[in-house]
């Protein structure tokens, strides 16, 4: 059985630090139950309670589910490894001893940090991306945080590919996975992100299905897209501008992926994710639409 979940960042609740005013945890847990959701994501450390208790009430007085929490790590920085790791198992930590043992430490570079990545967004080159050097060094430093929030709180991690980060195009998405140990190191599988990165995102499940742990439901707005490279936008900008789309908007084929999820019989959840900066937009009644047009495609 598929579950929807909403997360955070629908609401302008993102990892960048970013000025600008944002709901509390009441109110973005509230309207995702009010509008027909069944879990969520945790969002920034802080945002939500950290002590397990509080937020296991929070969320239980809503019958929400807690699915996973989103990680950073500028993986290609060593210097950073030991960091993230305690990040890592800490935010993990918090959703095992809350008792979800089933949710995701969901791994991402540092996306955002990386000048020319973050200019580039939607349209980088092979000479902006790493050498075999640094592949080495950004895949060591996954497999280390995976195995140390395995070891000490039993959850799962899965890496999500994102623009603004050194893992952005499909034959980025192809290298991390050969040079990780499938056995530690899953996938977060982002519609939204691999249209925005060059890719079909239906070709990409397919593809990498066996790896796929979690699924992120997010469009793309092919207009803006192809905008953002002409104005050369970077990746806030180009969020800005509405790159990621209410569901249905842009050119993600939902029906086809639902209908490959429906077929494999995949039975994990699907998180929508609509990014929007702080303050910007209606997050109410697009969580609404979004649901909706999810139950059009009967999910």
């Amino acid at each position: 059985m598929i579950k929807i979940a909403n997360a955070p960042c629908s609401w302008g609740i993102l990892e960048f630090g970013l000025e600008g005013e944002s709901a509390g945890f009441e109110r973005v847990l509230d309207e995702m139950k009010e509008t027909g959701y069944a879990g969520t994501e945790l969002g920034d450390w802080g945002f939500m309670p950290s002590e397990p208790e509080a937020l296991r009430a929070e969320l239980g007085k809503r019958s929400l589910e807690m699915v996973g929490a989103f990680v950073p790590v500028a993986l290609a920085d060593p210097a950073a490894h030991p960091g993230g790791i305690e990040n890592a198992v800490r935010t993990a930590d918090l959703m095992a001893s809350s008792g979800y043992s089933s949710a995701f430490l969901v791994l991402a570079d540092n996306n955002g940090t990386i000048p020319e990545r973050t200019r580039n967004a939607g349209r980088v080159t092979p000479e902006m991306g790493l050498d075999d050097s640094g592949w080495k060094v950004f895949a060591e430093g996954a497999e280390l945080v995976a195995a140390a929030v395995r070891e000490k709180t039993g959850l799962l991690t899965a890496f999500h590919h994102h623009c603004g980060g050194y893992v952005e195009t499909p034959e980025e998405i192809s290298r991390f996975l050969e040079l990780t140990d499938p056995g530690l190191v899953g996938l977060v599988f982002d519609t939204g992100h691999f249209r925005f990165g060059g890719g079909d995102p239906l070709t990409g499940l397919r593809e990498y299905y066996d790896r796929i742990r979690h699924v992120h439901f997010k469009d793309c707005d092919q207009l803006i897209a192809l905008e953002s490279a002409e104005l050369h936008r970077d990746y806030f900008e180009s969020v800005h501008a509405g790159i990621f789309c209410e569901l249905g908007q842009g050119r993600v084929d939902f029906h086809s992926i639902a209908a490959e999820l429906k077929t494999r019989e995949y039975e994990g959840w699907i998180v929508v994710e609509q990014d929007v900066l702080p303050g910007m937009g209606a997050p109410l009644e697009c969580a609404r639409r979004n649901r909706e047009y999810l139950l059009s495609l009967g999910l």
